[in-house]
């Protein structure tokens, strides 16, 4: 078999043969996962020794103790579950400040004091009110005395008496409520007292743990190809997250690449695949292969792979160009090819909008009303005036246009149709990933329907009721959906040539006519002949 070119680009990559055949291998070590037991990221990178021989080394990914003892995976980066090296000492550490700030917030005397400063709050609460009752009773009787003084020969020296009686009182309310709040800032300042000390071991505690997290990013030292040494640290200072993340170093392929380098062994090509049950948010499809994850990996090997020529310097670009189904004045109904952006990106500008702009250099902005996935195909609308986007834009928030969606499943989906409700999220750590999420999701509604059936495959109609990124693919994929990967997807099932989702046909009211519009744009791919 002959070897390829190019290394493994990890984020973008179909596995080449070796590693399949590496991975069988690892995963016939690994046997069958136990139904409940928590899956794993495996990797597998084929190497080539000084002599020319082939091998593979095995990595899994976090930094516990693997369960298989007799496995050779290779090492952490950084042993930081080394019982005695620097972070189990700091480990330990902060574990004693934290039972020290835990005793002392639950102490009696903190408890004592507490109550203390609420018995002199209501004990001042009860003496000022009664001090007030008073002095209103006490202002209400001189009152009725002051009115009868007026029928009396001596009046002046009896309003005399009661002007020196209310400062008296007034004199005496204002003695009560200083006492009260001297009280009350006694028991306060005592209370003060003994917080300031916790909120000084919390202090320290948050800076004993700066400092570790600091002396771990630093200890984490990262090859290259080329033979320079980074820290993660200094990687991660030239991101946007300017600080790595947590785990940032324990997947598989900065381990296997790590090993590779120290051992003067030449990288060939990578993969990694998930092995056992699927986390609950994410989609994982037992014994897939993945891309590696982009927030704590990418990062990490665009620092490894500098001296390596990876499999995307081979690619040759194909312009992809949008096709226009249909045009008037007001609109146009266009067909977009997959591997297109609707609109531009970070990197990559050409896409939907920039065509279209060149298309209709005249038309007033803006011109995508709606948008698909770059690895989805088929129809978008294009508003040529603003007065038809506002129009197309509210019928989309009020969804009285109609969309439906074909797709190819990788497997037979047992039942005709149905409806999925699963919120999303995107996933933080692994943009553009979306996760299933019931806490801070956002509502995704899917109606579905299976129109034919292969022996190992499923065509299905998508109806989306809302319109949430990668929804139809997740929907798809999760196993609270139809636990069946659309064909082709790379982020949720297996990469393919593509994505084999496109969308097919769209209702809607034309925005100057008024008239109902139904276009359809049939897919260019069916289920696999069986």
């Amino acid at each position: 078999m002959e070897l390829p070119e190019f290394f493994t680009n990890p984020f973008d990559y179909r596995p080449h043969p070796y590693c399949v055949q590496a991975a069988e291998q690892l995963q016939e070590k690994l046997g069958e996962p136990d139904s409940e037991s928590k899956g794993k990221m495996y990797g597998v990178l084929i190497v080539k020794n000084k002599s020319g021989e082939l091998g593979f080394l095995s990595a899994y990914s976090g930094n516990e103790q693997s369960q298989f003892s007799d496995i050779p995976f290779v090492p952490q980066v950084f042993e930081i579950t080394n019982p005695n090296g620097f972070f189990r000492k700091g480990e330990a550490e902060l574990n004693q400040m934290n039972e020290a700030i835990h005793k002392a917030e639950h102490s009696e005397e903190y408890k004592q004091l507490l109550e203390d400063l609420k018995a002199e709050k209501e004990q001042a609460e009860i003496l000022v009110n009664q001090a007030k009752l008073a002095l209103k009773q006490a202002k209400k009787e001189r009152k009725a005395k002051r009115k009868q003084a007026e029928q009396e020969a001596e009046h002046e020296h009896i309003l005399e008496q009661l002007i020196r009686e209310s400062q008296r009182e007034k004199s005496q309310f204002n003695q009560i409520k200083r006492a009260c709040k001297q009280k009350v800032e006694a028991a306060k300042a005592k209370l003060d007292a003994y917080q300031k000390e916790v909120n000084e071991l919390k202090q320290a505690r948050k800076k004993r743990s700066a400092q570790l997290q600091q002396q771990i990013f630093d200890s984490y030292l990262f090859l290259n190809a080329e033979g320079s040494v980074k820290s993660a640290s200094d990687i991660f200072r030239e991101t946007d997250a300017k600080v790595p993340p947590a785990g940032a170093g324990d997947c598989c392929a900065p381990k296997l690449m790590q090993y590779a380098y120290q051992n003067e062994l030449e990288p060939i090509a990578v993969a990694e695949f998930w092995w056992g049950k699927s986390p609950k948010k994410e989609i994982r499809k037992h014994a897939y292969f993945y891309p590696a994850c982009k927030s704590k990996c990418e990062p990490i090997l665009g620092h490894m792979l500098k001296g390596l020529k990876l499999e995307k310097t081979a690619k040759t670009v194909k312009k992809l160009q949008i096709e226009v189904l249909y045009e008037d004045d007001a609109i146009a109904i266009i067909h977009k090819p997959s591997g297109l952006l609707s609109v531009p990106g970070k990197e990559e500008k050409e896409s939907v909008y920039s065509q279209a702009k060149t298309i209709y250099p005249q038309a007033e902005e803006p011109l995508i009303v709606h948008r698909l996935d770059m690895a989805t195909s088929g129809i978008m609308l294009i508003a040529k005036t603003k007065t038809a986007h506002e129009i197309l834009q509210k019928q989309f928030l009020d969804k009285s246009i109609q969309k439906r969606y074909v797709a190819i499943l990788d497997a037979i989906v047992p039942h005709e149709e149905g409806s999925i409700k699963l919120p999303l999220r995107v996933d933080l750590e692994d943009r553009p990933r979306q996760l299933v999420c019931f806490e801070y999701g956002k509502e995704a509604f899917t109606k579905w329907k299976v129109v034919e059936r292969s022996i190992h495959q499923s065509k299905v109609h998508f109806y989306p009721i809302t319109g949430r990124t990668h929804q139809l693919r997740v929907h798809a994929a999760h196993a609270d959906g139809l636990n069946t990967a659309i064909v082709g997807d790379e982020l949720y099932g297996q990469k393919a040539e593509r994505l084999l989702l496109h969308a097919e046909e769209i209702r809607f009211v034309h925005p100057t006519t008024n008239k109902a519009m139904t276009y359809v744009c049939p897919a260019k791919f069916d289920l696999e002949k069986d």
